[in-house]
């Protein structure tokens, strides 16, 4: 089952969505050459205990394998789950994903985006363009009513026909009382699969998308997921509500 938010439970994601907005706003302005991804990942932490929200990252899954950290943070070939750490320096000509969740009130919001560091090539810019206008295609595309997988092909079509690849072993997903709830959202499929979307539902859009082929794997550490063909790979995020009539970008 697909939960559906009341109104009082869409209040409070909406202020747990634009909490996450502005810390990720803040981040991603302060991403430059020489910085230790463990820097940005302490100045998450405190922007969102300043805010009154708590990190949904760090703790999260079991025992000696919880992820350590506030910020996911990819560098380059890094998918996602990258882990930050204090003598890792981003240089000029990096490509960063920055990916964040924060728990407010019982609810959870999640978001990334990829940005520079400096200049960067051409074809890095135009894999960051291609994969956030792939999430702002799925925006446009959401409704009530329409099929969940008519989306997730919206998303393929787009990135495929740009001649870059969508990663397959991870996905987007329900959100709210638990940052991870039903349903899946695949960045790939049929038109006419899957759930049918219904007001009220939220869910974390978040496309994955590699320069070369779409094969990942998991790193040494258990967290961070890296192309298996070393191309480089980007992620953007939003946490999205259906509307009677679309829907209303959360963590916009």
């Amino acid at each position: 089952m697909i939960p559906i938010k009341d109104e009082k439970e869409i209040e409070i994601m909406r202020q747990a969505g634009r909490i996450l907005s502005g810390v990720m706003k803040r981040i991603a302005l302060m991403v430059s050459h020489g910085d230790s991804t463990l820097d940005l990942d302490k100045l998450a932490e405190k922007l969102i205990i300043e805010a009154g929200a708590q990190p949904a990252f760090k703790g999260y899954g079991s025992g000696r394998n919880a992820y350590p950290a506030t910020l996911c943070i990819s560098v380059n070939n890094e998918v996602v789950h990258g882990i930050p750490r204090q003598n890792k320096k981003l240089q000029q000509g990096d490509i960063v994903g920055l990916d964040c969740g924060v728990k407010y009130k019982g609810y959870f919001s999640d978001m990334a985006v990829t940005v520079p560091v400096g200049k960067i090539s051409s074809e890095a810019q135009r894999l960051i363009n291609v994969t956030k206008n792939s999430l702002d295609l799925a925006i446009r595309t959401i409704k009530p009513n329409i099929y969940l997988g008519d989306i997730s092909y919206e998303i393929q079509n787009y990135i495929e026909k740009n001649k870059f690849s969508v990663v397959r072993q991870f996905c987007g997903h329900g959100i709210g009382r638990e940052l991870h709830e039903e349903p899946p959202v695949l960045n790939f499929g049929k038109k006419g699969t899957g759930p049918k979307l219904s007001p009220g539902m939220v869910l974390a859009f978040e496309p994955m998308v590699n320069q070369g082929r779409y094969e990942v794997e998991v790193s040494g550490d258990g967290w961070t997921v890296v192309t298996k063909d070393g191309s480089l790979s980007t992620h953007f995020e939003h946490t999205i509500l259906v509307t009677k009539k679309g829907c209303e970008v959360l963590t916009r």
